[in-house]
């Protein structure tokens, strides 16, 4: 038995065949994954229930397994503040950069050949999609 934060067969699998500079979208509960997605993204639905899980709480989750070195998120109309955006900053840290597209610059992303892996939570927030990319692990366990 597994004994780790994340224990979803495809979301190990896909994690595990990710390598540095591959993507992982954690999108909302109304993203449309099985036609946006790309080609080679393992699809994980864990929106079961409204609100649970959130994007914050899966990429809180991911990022006990996986470094990231990078994130990217869509802008927001005028005046509309995203309280995900500030949850992803808050757990990411501003050491982390953060890359904000126009929505066709983002789709087109998720679309692309480099997203790993896609995670629909329950998240039903406007604005809960943020796309992370994969960093280098920097933990050695060889001397």
């Amino acid at each position: 038995m597994i004994s780790a934060p994340i224990i979803h067969p495809p979301i190990l699998s896909a994690l595990a065949a990710a390598g540095h500079k591959s993507t992982i979208m954690i999108a909302d509960a109304h993203f449309a994954a099985a036609t946006t997605a790309g080609r080679r993204a393992t699809v994980a639905y864990l929106n079961f229930t409204e609100g649970t899980p959130l994007t914050s709480d899966v990429l809180a989750t991911l990022m006990q397994m996986v470094p990231f070195e990078r994130y990217t998120s869509m802008v927001t109309p005028d005046g509309f503040h995203s309280p995900v955006s500030a949850e992803v900053e808050a757990l990411l840290g501003s050491d982390v950069p953060h890359d904000l597209l126009e929505r066709e610059e983002f789709y087109d992303l998720i679309r692309g050949d480099d997203l790993i892996l896609c995670i629909v939570t329950g998240d039903t927030r406007r604005f809960a999609n943020v796309l992370v990319t994969v960093g280098v692990n920097t933990r050695s366990t060889v001397s």
